[in-house]
């Protein structure tokens, strides 16, 4: 075979032979109403030819049956059971009294022994009643299970010198190893495999006693976690120094060590079909509005997916415009700004397995917010949040500002600064669209190498790469001097943004307009803020406009974009209609006026 003989096969339609496909079917057991087992053709099968269609017989689909109701199908699998020896109770999933049959169950649930993971461990209560514990190696702490389960239980004396223990109901020995033998903080009971399953695969340990149908949940929870730890992404200079980490129970503990309210509750929501996960919702009653908390449930309840890996995939699911630009869901690593957040009415969600936690609802403006301006004198806290503002417009519209200036507008540039520019230029030969797209995305490349790279390094090679990059590029005459610092400048405002969130929607937008300004200049960019703002304006969060309190206006709250002093900031923000809209007296800052006995002057 010749090599364009060889090409021709490669990219022209072969009709597939016989044997040579892999197909995956359908469970034949479960769906018999669409294949059936052909066992003549397993035996008599031709010679040399044992194909996929000698084995199975597909029904064409005017044979495909019609879909049962609830009742049939729950007959139909109540007459399997008892062809397979099983329970015909309409509960199946109820442990049963049998202790063999809840081990096999146990075994058959977890496959056992291809699992290696679960560990089924046999044991005589008080020395004569059977029993075994189930757990996961390495999610259980080995110490509890050995000192506070297996030894109380194997010891013999207490059990022992009960004489009447098993003479009662059923329930009266669990309630005694409850009450008398088992030494762990906490203790459920459980009915159902299903239930006992999801706490095994928590962490936790499943006692199972000869002639009960009642599992013991007990409290063994021990695997390795991240320590609490300084934020990332939020550092500040003043206030406090943690972050989330990965323990849904830690998060929620750091919160409650803030704000110790007893009306501050917490609901725990599953999120994810098949590996269980689950995630925290967390909100002051009689603050927050009631309505925000239902919408936040009905949308999490809703979710029908397999896996969920953490806030950022839960964000995606829930969020009101999931093909916008802007993220209308603020995330935190810092459990000062969540308590900050909770006393303003708001709700939050945090996911077991990622080190942050997500707030809803939000507005544009909250994205400029960062738990130090709480810290700081309000003068302070003001003029950084403008700086803020002004890192904003430089990171999104200066590129194209730059463009539509040098294409369209020369005018609208005094002489002796075009001149040089233009003699920065003379010697590049590209345009200028050219020229700053190849800065824009040398420097975005530079950025997210040095994100993957070690720490150690990272640092080094973000700096010393933009400079060397920058200064070869310029003396090879590929690009001007004057955009070298406009790329700079540019990427200076977004490490300025305090939401990574936000500094990512900047990045995209800025190309959009660098396009627009190319095209049209001016009226480009003013095409641009148009529309880029209208859908902005349209936008909400949770039932919150995303440009409130602006747009459309409400009563303005004094800690939107200045920062007024705290004593003046008496009342909760208007947008989000809380039920207790005042967060302080009427005077919060009492003392200048009264006397220093205590008495009013």
């Amino acid at each position: 075979m010749t090599f364009f003989e060889l090409i021709k096969n490669l990219i022209t339609y072969q009709k597939p032979t016989k044997g040579d496909r892999f197909e995956l079917l359908e469970d034949y057991t479960e769906r018999a109403d669409l294949v059936d087992l052909n066992i003549s053709n397993m035996n008599s099968s031709k010679s040399g030819q044992d194909t996929f269609s000698d084995t199975f017989s597909f029904k064409t689909p005017k044979d495909k049956k019609h879909p049962l109701d609830v009742d049939k199908w729950n007959e139909e699998r109540r007459q399997k059971a008892n062809i397979q020896g099983e329970s015909t109770s309409l509960h199946k999933d109820h442990i049963s009294k049998e202790l063999y049959q809840n081990q096999q169950r146990i075994k058959q649930k977890f496959s056992i022994p291809k699992n290696k993971d679960i560990i089924i461990r046999d044991l005589k209560i008080g020395g004569k009643t059977e029993a075994f514990i189930v757990y996961v190696d390495g999610m259980a702490d080995r110490k509890t299970i050995n000192d506070y389960i297996l030894g109380p239980l194997m010891a013999e004396g207490p059990l022992r010198t009960e004489p009447c223990f098993k003479e009662s109901e059923d329930h009266f020995f669990i309630d005694y190893i409850l009450k008398n033998v088992l030494s762990v903080n906490n203790i459920i009971k459980a009915t159902t495999y299903d239930e006992v399953i999801l706490q095994v695969l928590n962490g936790l340990t499943a006692l199972f006693v000869d002639d009960s149908d009642v599992c013991i949940i007990i409290e063994s929870q021990g695997y390795e976690k991240r320590t609490v730890d300084q934020p990332i992404t939020e550092t500040v200079i003043s206030g406090p120094h943690e972050a989330f980490t990965e323990s849904l129970r830690t998060n929620l503990t750091l919160v409650r060590r803030i704000i110790r309210n007893q009306n501050l509750l917490t609901e725990i929501l599953p999120i994810g079909k098949t590996d269980n996960s689950k995630c925290g919702i967390m909100y002051i009653d009689g603050v927050v509005n009631n309505k925000v908390v239902d919408e936040v449930k009905r949308r999490i309840e809703s979710i029908d997916i397999d896996f969920i890996m953490g806030s950022g995939m839960l964000n995606q699911l829930i969020e009101d415009h999931p093909f916008a630009i802007f993220p209308q869901i603020l995330t935190t690593e810092r459990p000062d700004r969540t308590a900050s957040f909770l006393m303003e009415g708001k709700v939050i969600i945090i996911c077991d397995g990622t080190p942050y936690a997500s707030v809803v609802p939000v507005t544009f403006f909250h994205m400029f917010h960062s738990s130090e301006d709480s810290f700081m004198r309000w003068q302070f806290g003001t003029f950084i949040r403008f700086i803020r503002l002004m890192a904003f417009g430089l990171a999104l519209f200066l590129p194209a500002f730059y463009i539509a200036l040098t294409l369209y507008h020369p005018e609208a540039v005094p002489t002796e600064l075009l001149l040089a520019i233009e003699r920065s230029r003379e010697n590049v030969p590209f345009p200028v669209i050219v020229e700053i797209l190849l800065m824009e995305i040398s420097f975005e490349l530079i950025r997210e190498a040095g994100v993957r790279v070690p720490d150690v390094i990272g640092q080094t090679l973000g700096i010393i790469g933009a400079l060397i990059l920058g200064q070869s590029a310029v003396a090879a005459n590929l690009v001007s001097p004057i955009l070298v610092i406009i790329v700079s400048i540019t990427g200076l405002g977004n490490f300025a943004m305090p939401s990574y969130y936000m500094g990512v929607a900047i990045r995209i937008l800025k190309f959009l307009f660098i396009f627009l300004a190319a095209i049209a200049g001016f009226y480009g960019l003013s095409l641009g803020i148009f529309i880029v703002g209208g859908f902005a304006c349209s936008m909400k969060s949770f039932g919150i406009p995303y440009f409130a309190p602006i747009a459309p206006k409400t009563k303005i709250n004094p800690d939107v974009i200045v920062r007024q002093p705290l004593w003046r900031q008496t009342m909760r923000p208007d947008f989000t209609n809380t039920l207790n809209k005042r967060r302080a007296g009427k005077i919060a800052r009492g003392w200048p006026y009264k006397n220093k006995g205590g008495k009013k002057k």
